[in-house]
């Protein structure tokens, strides 16, 4: 999990700062930025393809790759904020290449077995814990046109596994309010999971 405390070292080699510089347009402090950041990318990744099949097509190394190539490529106009917003974009770009990648595997199959992640009692109660991971990126998509927020805190808690505390730090909102929409996104996704095929 990102550590989200503040950067205090002061010397420009500090993940913010890096990034910072990035945004600049200085891709020069890559060599800098990759060994500081490359490690929590990994513990990103692996929260990620923990939710998937065991024989998955995509490693953690790959899909850390992939996005980290998306998050600093040369014509990304990202302005970066902090270590929080980088790692918070990097869940979000892994998600996306894994519903890519169960979308081109499902197209594949014309109908065939759907792709699942297995989903913890936290969303769904009973002991069959499998969902189609398109399903589930459906689903907060959907929530998402309602409740953008909500939708972001699922995402960052369930997929990134930031606490409550966290989230609120990159959220810029209190504990409370992160605790409290927490709990109704999780409602509204259950009912929501359960009652799609």
């Amino acid at each position: 999990m990102a550590n989200l405390e503040p950067e205090l070292d002061g010397s420009g080699n500090s993940i913010t700062a890096l990034l910072v510089q990035l945004s600049e347009g200085n891709h020069a402090v890559e060599d800098r930025l990759i060994p500081q950041v490359y490690a929590e990318l990994r513990r990103v990744a692996a929260h990620h393809m923990r939710f998937e099949r065991g024989n998955h097509t995509l490693q953690p190394t790959a899909l850390v790759h992939e996005a980290y190539e998306r998050l600093v490529q040369p014509h990304s106009e990202i302005a970066w904020q902090s270590r929080a917003h980088f790692f918070a974009t990097a869940s979000r770009l892994m998600r996306n290449i894994l519903v890519d990648h169960a979308r081109a595997k499902h197209a594949g199959k014309r109908g065939g077995l759907q792709h699942q992640v297995s989903l913890d009692e936290a969303f769904l109660p009973s002991n069959d814990r499998l969902i189609d991971v398109l399903v589930l990126d459906d689903a907060l998509d959907h929530l998402a046109t309602f409740d953008a927020r909500q939708a972001r805190i699922v995402e960052l808690h369930f997929f990134v596994g930031l606490n409550f505390e966290e989230i609120a730090v990159v959220l810029g909102v209190s504990v409370r309010t992160v605790k409290s929409d927490w709990g109704m996104s999780r409602d509204w996704l259950r009912g929501e999971l359960t009652k799609r095929p």
